[in-house]
């Protein structure tokens, strides 16, 4: 009966409101990668698959797996100096988005597929076997790892880590975050008002009675 029950709850979301193929591991990924996070907050779908894969345990036990990881913070500091990471979040300055989060708000599939995990008895069987999950044993044990302690000690001297303390001396990633912040499409339907192209009859008044010549016959 209750995986009969549970099997009931999934269809209902699925048919209400698709999520997506996101699952616990591509979720706490894209939550610990600067430049990816602000894509949860830019669609609605997105951002209920991310809210019921944070309710399952498994990724907030994922997500602590990897910060006890130094090159998970190396990872995360490229992402910061990479100029995808202002193309990221200028994404919030597209009306679109608001657009689309205006439709899922009046969208009652939208509140019932985010009702349905909270629904499903078998998510509150995984929160309170948590504690006992392998996973989370071998975490409470890595303190007593040396190899633990190893790794952040040596993790300055690691070769990305050298290259990134270097790329502040380079001036191509200087050219890079100039050449993203002036390009138009950085910032989706709002970089129209950014392009010249836009403003190209206002500027020349007599636009409208010269027509543009033809192009030549292909010989």
């Amino acid at each position: 009966m209750k995986k009969l029950s549970a099997l009931i709850l999934a269809l209902i979301a699925q048919s209400a409101f698709a999520t997506g193929p996101a699952t616990p591991e591509s979720t706490a990924a894209q939550l610990l990668d600067p430049a990816k996070v602000v894509d949860i907050a830019k669609d609605p779908k997105a951002a209920l698959a991310a809210m019921v894969n944070m309710m399952d345990p498994a990724t907030s036990i994922i997500i602590m797996q990897k910060l006890m990881d130094p090159a998970t913070m190396t990872k995360m500091a490229q992402a910061g100096m990479s100029p995808d990471i202002l193309k990221a979040y200028a994404g919030l300055l597209d009306p679109n988005m608001y657009t689309k989060w205006l439709a899922a708000s009046m969208d009652p599939n939208f509140y019932t597929a985010a009702m349905t995990p909270m629904l499903n008895p078998n998510m509150y069987m995984k929160m309170l076997s948590a504690p006992l999950d392998p996973r989370v044993l071998q975490m409470m044990m890595a303190p007593m790892n040396p190899s633990m302690y190893t790794n952040w000690a040596m993790a300055p001297l690691a070769p990305a880590n050298m290259n990134l303390m270097m790329a502040p001396l380079n001036p191509n990633l200087y050219t890079q975050w100039a050449g993203a912040a002036a390009n138009p499409a950085t910032y989706g339907a709002f970089g129209a008002f950014m392009n010249p192209a836009t403003y190209g009859n206002m500027a020349n008044p007599f636009a409208g009675f010269m027509p543009v010549p033809a192009a030549p016959a292909a010989k």
